[in-house]
């Protein structure tokens, strides 16, 4: 919801990625669902995100840092916790479980339905957040552009085509100023311009276009 993050990039978001002491949280590792040779599902870690774009650092919101600051302590305190028990090969994740198993999307999207309808939320798909993210940043005056780059898109029209049609209050916006602008330039309707043309004796001049 802060990020605009796909779902494969909040379970592939490792501690490396984050820089505590710069402000910085980077993007550059993904986890996907695939199928081996038996078709069989299997989970596909990727040192590459979806496109090019997709590999950005963004800054460390500090309610974010927070977060993860407490994510990161009841992680050591899991560890400690169940000893032996405890799975030590995805301890560079950031979201791993109790005994240290790894977030999958597969969960995340299931844990995420649970929390909705334990708060009584209206059922949407985790990607959703993402939309909400981009459409808040719209709202609040940021530009499209901004907002490619916030998600990751691979390109500019991506983002246009999705969030056009949610862009109607900042055209709305410029309407009025364009507006404004050739009011105060004394700038008068065409009618008016007409009307005072006709009060001109003798033929009208030719108005030269520059």
């Amino acid at each position: 919801a802060y990020y605009g993050l796909r779902c494969g990039e909040v379970c592939g978001l490792r501690w490396d990625a984050i820089d505590f002491q710069e402000g910085t949280i980077a993007i550059k590792h993904v986890i996907s669902k695939g199928l081996d040779e038996n078709d069989t599902e299997v989970l596909i870690k990727r040192n590459r995100t979806k496109n090019k774009s997709s590999y950005r650092t963004l800054p460390l919101i500090p309610f974010i840092k927070e977060k993860l600051l407490e994510r990161k302590a009841w992680n050591t305190e899991m560890r400690k916790k169940h000893g032996n028990s405890y799975n030590t090969v995805h301890t560079d994740y950031v979201f791993t479980g109790k005994l240290g198993a790894l977030l999958t999307p597969t969960n995340l999207s299931r844990y995420f339905r649970k929390m909705l309808a334990d708060y009584g939320l209206r059922r949407i798909r985790f990607h959703d957040l993402r939309h909400s993210c981009a459409s808040l940043l719209l709202a609040n005056g940021i530009s499209m552009k901004e907002i490619q780059d916030w998600l990751g898109h691979s390109s500019y029209s991506t983002t246009a085509n999705i969030y056009a049609h949610l862009d109607s209050h900042s055209k709305n916006a410029s309407a009025k100023v364009i507006a404004s602008v050739f009011q105060t330039q004394g700038i008068e309707p065409k009618g008016k311009l007409k009307e005072k043309q006709g009060k001109k004796k003798g033929p009208a001049r030719k108005m030269k276009i520059a």
